[in-house]
């Protein structure tokens, strides 16, 4: 076996025999671990990277830089466990509205219909909608705004069938009842709105491509 020194690699592996040896330390120490396990004749050894250049990166002498054991010199301070802050608290009691008002965040605040109502009055008209997959043109433009400034003005992702009704019923074509959940259901199927299932209502919000696109 080639006679290396300083910190090496030993490496012997046998697929038929299930065997997978691996050392890696100062090379007299490993050598003595190979002579015991009676390998000396089998495997192969190499230098590790810390000792295959005189030189690092930086320009520093790998002999300044190195404790005898191999290892650098500048890996920083040890881990000191103590300086970790350790919190505790039971479960369920972290009160995440609390910590969004820390950070300086609010907590979104979902709209009333007559909230909706009162600022799709103030929207200009939109542009009827355009497509081979549009049924209502004028009614999937009213509630493109609509999802919209649920969105962008309030932060929320999704409002009730009985909250849309509400606010835009007329807008929609007068469509309410089982007429405007079959017509939120064509526009969920057509991956224009998606479909939030949450207690004992059915929430709609709208797909970022379609929000986001052309009319």
């Amino acid at each position: 076996m080639q006679e290396l020194k300083g910190y090496v690699r030993y490496r012997f592996r046998s697929e038929e025999e299930d065997i997978d040896v691996l050392l890696e330390g100062e090379a007299d120490w490993v050598r003595g671990i190979v002579a015991e396990l009676g390998l000396r004749k089998v495997g192969w050894m190499m230098p590790m990277a810390v000792d295959s250049t005189k030189m690092t990166s930086s320009g520093i002498s790998n002999q300044d830089t190195h404790l005898p054991s191999g290892k650098p010199k500048d890996m920083g301070p040890e881990p000191d466990p103590s300086r970790i802050p350790i919190i505790r608290r039971p479960i369920g009691e972290l009160n995440l509205v609390a910590k969004l008002v820390e950070a300086g965040l609010e907590k979104p605040q979902r709209p009333t219909s007559d909230e909706l109502r009162l600022q799709l009055e103030d929207i200009e008209e939109p542009h009827p909608a355009q497509g081979p997959m549009v049924v209502d043109p004028m009614a999937e433009s009213w509630l493109k705004e609509l999802l919209r400034i649920v969105v962008r003005a309030h932060g929320v992702t999704a409002i009730s069938t009985e909250t849309i009704a509400l606010a835009a019923s007329d807008y929609l074509g007068d469509r309410e009842g089982l007429e405007l959940e079959l017509f939120l259901e064509s526009m969920f199927r057509a991956g224009k709105i998606v479909k939030v299932h949450g207690g004992d209502a059915t929430g709609w919000g709208p797909s970022p491509a379609w929000l986001s696109s052309g009319l």
